[in-house]
């Protein structure tokens, strides 16, 4: 019995987090007093506290929360408006590309080689003088602004000439995964100025604060947080006006939209820009707390993982996104420890078991638990009464 009222209090529960308002203020609050708690613990309690928090876990935390960013910017386009990106990881390494270049500015003579101007890979691949794509980036604001209009105007390129040519389905779904893997081939060179293999990596701080520093770990996770709870309130208000709803009726019957007037290819655009603004401002928090930035995160497979989080929770939903996300990477961070070599066949699995039996993933299950619920609080007979019914029906009948 009381298992029963626990099952009815979380269905009726979850059917007010459904509504717009109060569900933006649940998922909002719940970011808030996770990341405030966890920030709490590990500056305020001593380290061999119980309650004590690690900066390692603060870290992990905060690579959760922008993969959950990332999550979410293909959710925008793929459950609202039909466009499955498998290259959305290309927006996402660009921007921490751009972060990562600011990091390397400001070790200045600090490197192996004590060269102020250049950074180490750059010495040891013996260039004479700075490439002239990094000047300015030793200032953050530069930076930032680098960091997110170059994803921007190439989300933008690519979008204008697939969507007026109106390419679609799995032809538009093999081009973007041929961008990012182009793209992690030309990053793989030497000669493109971006540390080759390697990468960029032994940052030592960002705005003049050490990034070892606990403080400056629990800064970073505020303000993923932050930022990604202003991604999910900005996104949801776009979804759920007017602008939103003739993006679900392009997805829906796009032909019919045209026809009624609606220049579809720029929606399509539009949103597909916005969508890799988000997945870049994920790269650029990303980088600072993870350390390293190489062309491994162009790979298509990172985008196919990140397809397969935004299925797990739920496409369609935007919190679907970020809860799948968080789950599938601590799932992936247990797992990988536990059976190393298992992991892949694993995240198969899981994905052919959610696309084959959860087509909605897990926010399908609550919806359906969430409507039984409503339905029993009206007085409606549930579905499975009024399937036991009809089968009886046809029993006498």
């Amino acid at each position: 019995m009381n298992t029963l009222s626990a099952l009815r209090s979380f269905g009726q529960w979850f059917a007010e987090f459904r509504q717009p308002g109060r569900g933006s203020s649940w998922l909002v609050g719940i970011l808030l007093l996770v990341t405030l708690t966890m920030s709490a613990a590990n500056l305020l309690l001593p380290a061999d506290s119980p309650l004590y928090v690690s900066t390692y876990t603060i870290t992990l935390m905060g690579k959760y929360l922008c993969f959950a960013m990332l999550a979410m910017a293909v959710d925008i386009i793929w459950g609202y408006c039909g466009i499955l990106s498998l290259g959305h990881g290309a927006f996402f390494a660009l921007g921490g590309y751009g972060m990562g270049m600011y990091l390397m500015r400001q070790i200045g003579d600090r490197g192996v080689y004590g060269n102020a101007d250049l950074p180490d890979f750059m010495v040891f691949l013996n260039w004479q003088e700075l490439p002239w794509f990094w000047f300015g980036m030793d200032q953050f604001w530069f930076a930032v602004l680098m960091a997110l209009l170059v994803p921007g105007l190439l989300a933008f390129g690519f979008g204008w000439l697939a969507f007026r040519s109106r390419v679609t389905g799995v032809y538009l779904s093999i081009m973007t995964q041929a961008l990012t893997y182009a793209l992690m081939l030309a990053f793989f060179r030497n000669e493109m100025g971006f540390g080759g293999n390697n990468g960029l990596t032994d940052f030592k701080d960002i705005l003049g604060f050490d990034l070892q520093a606990d403080g400056t770990r629990v800064a970073l996770l505020l303000a993923t947080t932050l930022l990604l709870v202003l991604a999910f309130l900005s996104s949801r208000a776009i979804v759920q006006s007017r602008l939103g709803r003739v993006i679900v009726a392009v997805r829906d019957a796009e032909a019919r939209a045209r026809f009624l007037g609606y220049r579809t290819e720029h929606y399509k655009v539009w949103l597909f820009v916005y969508s890799a603004l988000i997945a870049a401002v994920a790269g650029m928090l990303y980088v600072p707390q993870v350390g390293i930035i190489n062309p491994g995160e162009f790979s298509p497979l990172n985008s196919i993982e990140v397809v397969v989080w935004v299925a797990v929770g739920g496409r369609g939903t935007l919190y679907g996104a970020i809860v799948g996300a968080l789950l599938v990477n601590y799932a992936k961070t247990r797992f990988t420890a536990l059976m190393p070599d298992a992991w892949l066949f694993a995240l198969g699995a899981l994905f052919v078991i959610v696309t084959v039996y959860l087509p909605r993933g897990l926010a399908g299950i609550f919806e359906r638990f969430a409507i039984g619920m409503r339905r029993e609080k009206h007085g409606e007979k549930s579905w499975r009464e009024n399937s036991g019914q009809l089968s009886a029906r046809e029993v006498s009948a």
